[in-house]
């Protein structure tokens, strides 16, 4: 089952159980989805573009987070930590920081990679595969570290 028809089941659980909060979220979500269709791509959304939606998304959400803590505002804060935590159900289990470095170790390994003349290399490959499992953030620092780049 695509995301799509995720979503759509979603959102009728969420209708039926009067949830309100959780349906505003799983409609931002499907708006993002109907943007993607009406994009002019002329395919069909594949596995990628879905994780791609919902990173975007969760990034906008931990920005908010970020920004109304520094603000004082508790219940904007938790009100963007509840959105972020559907739309993480959605995404494929993150890794841990050990589990990301072990990923780039192995690609760095398999490449040959040991300096900063690499790193464009194994940054491309990294996020390659680790696609919806990691932020491109924690990915960029460990690759770094790991090819002694400071």
């Amino acid at each position: 089952m695509g995301l799509e028809q995720k979503i759509n089941e979603e959102m009728k659980e969420a209708m039926k159980s009067g949830s309100k909060e959780r349906l505003e979220t799983l409609r931002s979500i499907r708006a993002s989805i109907i943007e993607f269709a009406k994009s002019g791509l002329g395919r069909e959304m594949n596995t990628e573009d879905e994780i791609k939606i919902l990173n975007s998304l969760a990034k906008k959400r931990k920005d908010a987070i970020e920004m109304y803590a520094n603000a004082g505002r508790q219940d904007l804060k938790e009100k963007e930590e509840f959105e972020l935590k559907v739309i993480q159900e959605f995404l494929p289990k993150q890794l841990d920081d050990n589990e990301i470095k072990e990923v780039i170790k192995s690609i760095i390994d398999e490449t040959g990679a040991n300096s900063a003349k690499d790193f464009g290399k194994v940054m491309g490959l990294s996020v390659k595969k680790l696609s919806g499992q990691a932020v491109g953030s924690k990915i960029q620092l460990f690759v770094k570290e790991l090819l002694g780049i400071s």
